[in-house]
């Protein structure tokens, strides 16, 4: 038999209205709290605490070549830096296609790619499969962004599992593939 996980519900509108000295907050009018608590916002708050934590923990990384480094603890590398990080196949990927992976038009991963390419994480080689085609691959310094990242992550996972707890970090992680995978 399955093992109740006790989980902290989530803050209702009341509770934020409350947070804030009995006043809702600024541009949230009474009774319209769920703005601020449902799932996606938190999703999102969620993601985009993970992605800094990531990048924090990358700038700090003796590993990673200095002028990155500076570039990450300068807030100068993105979201939209970290898509090539996590979706750049080791073989490398035509444009086209890391931008459909990383859900961006081509155009968008176009110029991250150029950053990118300018700052020694990646390059352009011919496909070998098509002439007219390029490939982006990563460089060697790329290939030590993408471990200090994958150290990154799994320190950041670790302090997530230190916050929330073992079980319940379990659940969400399982909770998230699923509803990720669309199961």
């Amino acid at each position: 038999m399955p093992r109740s996980i006790p989980l902290r519900p989530a803050r209702n509108p009341a509770s934020v209205t409350q947070a804030q000295g009995g006043k809702p907050p600024h541009g949230v009018a009474a009774g319209d709290g769920w703005r601020l608590t449902h799932l996606g916002r938190l999703l999102g708050h969620a993601m985009r605490r993970f992605d800094a934590r990531v990048l924090q923990l990358m700038a700090r990384n003796v590993e990673v070549p200095l002028a990155l480094s500076h570039l990450a603890a300068r807030e100068q590398v993105t979201a939209a830096h970290v898509h090539i990080t996590r979706h750049l196949s080791l073989t490398g990927d035509r444009l086209t296609d890391l931008a459909d992976r990383a859900g961006m038009t081509k155009q968008a991963m176009a110029q991250v790619v150029d950053q990118c390419e300018a700052w020694g994480l990646v390059q352009r080689t011919p496909d070998p499969h098509d002439a007219r085609a390029r490939r982006v691959q990563f460089t060697p310094t790329g290939l030590a962004w993408l471990q200090a990242f994958r150290d990154a992550v799994a320190q950041a996972e670790a302090e997530f599992r230190d916050a929330v707890g073992e079980e319940i970090a379990t659940v969400v992680a399982i909770g998230l593939e699923a509803y990720a995978s669309g199961g």
